[in-house]
């Protein structure tokens, strides 16, 4: 994809690292983790962002889950590579600046409730016609349309909706949430792939007035993509999924096989590797019985494989079991947390630890990892170029190459609060 450089100032090669979307501005109106985490990947490519925060604290994600210092890491993470410039939306002041930089961009990534930015005269169509370029992704709880459309919706209720908090836990015991952002990531994840999708559609076909300009993600939708076969599997078949501990219903033999230090998780659940790993936990009779050929027979006699998989396991280090069954061609690997992964040597070669000089106590920077890029491109990392931003770092730098304000003018705005 070209981008359309006519319209507007391009950023430096030393902001961008000339990354593939080298020369493409994305404004982010969003705040916690849907919308920043699609932008984040536009930002990881080479892409300007420029994140809009509120002057009087910003994103409230700069204080989730944060120990020490006035910004989380957690921050830190997901606003990696961007720009954050303050301005208050809530003024008229504020909202001619936004639109002014919108008339910039290329794409505009939002996650507010819906009719928000309608309310405050930034909605689609007013941004289409001041930019028939843009392309916009609206990120929400249940949509831009429909009954739900107008309740808050986070990731946590979006991942009960969507029907995984239903089947995530013990069957014995109530739901619970996945421990990292699920709801939140695929959102933004499909929010990313929309994004590209109109810009290659712009691209293509020029002024064509009929190419799609707005990506409506639902959370909720997001995380029912990720369901599979659920509503398939219950038409087809009147089931209703329950909770199936750390196991997939019907993929079998597979989960977390505890051994004498720890934990594997084993996935033997294709029809190949059935084979070679009863063969390599010592149960050649269970790989040729031809009952368990077929993976549902392997389903029904699930207790019996899981148990003559434990016996060898259990009789094994972590280290001993992974040598052993991935010697043997079954994928098997080893239950990390976050110590095991920052000293992983693996991790470290594919450029997935990166280190960056971050200032937590004021006046002190430490070296702080990072998790890398994916997809790598070439067989090359693509490299953190700066952790998230102190709140508006930017703000002067950006308004000055993009809108051409003067130091009399940003003081003004300044005074009055609106940066």
């Amino acid at each position: 994809m070209q981008s359309p450089d006519d319209h507007r100032e391009s950023p430096s090669d030393e902001e961008t690292g000339n990354g593939p979307l080298h020369g493409f501005r994305v404004i982010e109106l969003g705040n916690f983790i849907a919308a920043p985490f699609a932008s984040r990947l536009f930002a990881d490519f080479g892409a300007e962002v420029v994140k809009i925060e509120r002057p009087d604290g910003g994103d409230e994600l700069r204080g989730w889950r944060r120990h020490r210092g006035t910004t989380s890491m957690m921050f830190r993470t997901i606003a990696r590579n961007k720009q954050s410039v303050t301005i208050d939306l809530r003024e008229d002041a504020g909202r001619d600046l936004a639109l002014r930089l919108i008339e910039t961009a290329d794409v505009v990534v939002e996650n507010f409730r819906p009719g928000t930015l309608e309310r405050w005269g930034l909605g689609p169509d007013t941004l289409q016609e001041r930019n028939p370029r843009l392309v916009m992704v609206r990120i929400s709880g249940y949509g831009q349309t429909g009954p739900n459309r107008d309740r808050a919706g986070f990731g946590g209720v979006a991942e009960a909706f969507g029907g995984l908090r239903h089947v995530t836990g013990h069957p014995d015991r109530p739901s619970v949430r996945p421990a990292a952002p699920i709801g939140d990531v695929l959102a933004g994840l499909h929010g990313a792939v929309g994004a590209l999708v109109m810009l290659l559609a712009r691209e293509r076909s020029g002024s064509d007035h009929s190419r799609p300009k707005v990506a409506d993600v639902a959370l909720h939708e997001a995380v029912f993509m990720a369901m599979e076969s659920l509503i398939p599997d219950h038409d087809a078949y009147g089931i209703v999924r329950e909770r199936t501990a750390g196991n997939l219903p019907g993929v079998v033999p597979g989960g977390v096989y505890n051994c004498s230090d720890g934990g594997v998780v084993i996935a033997g659940n294709s029809s190949g590797v059935f084979g070679r790993l009863m063969t390599a936990v010592g149960r050649p009779d269970l790989a040729a019985d031809p009952d368990l050929a077929d993976g549902n027979r392997r389903f029904h006699r699930e207790a019996e494989l899981d148990d003559a998989i434990t016996a060898w396991t259990g009789k094994r280090t972590v280290a001993v079991a992974v040598k052993e069954l991935g010697a043997a061609g079954v994928p098997v690997g080893e239950v990390y947390d976050a110590a095991q992964i920052a000293s992983d040597a693996h991790f470290e070669s594919r450029g997935m630890l990166q280190s960056l000089k971050v200032e937590i106590d004021a006046g002190v920077e430490e070296d702080i990892r990072f998790p890398g890029v994916v997809p790598r491109f070439d067989d090359r990392a693509t490299v953190v170029r700066w952790a998230g931003p102190d709140l508006g770092r930017h703000t002067d730098e950006v308004l000055r190459a993009a809108l051409h304000l003067d130091d009399r003018e940003l003081e003004e705005l300044r005074a009055r609060k609106v940066i």
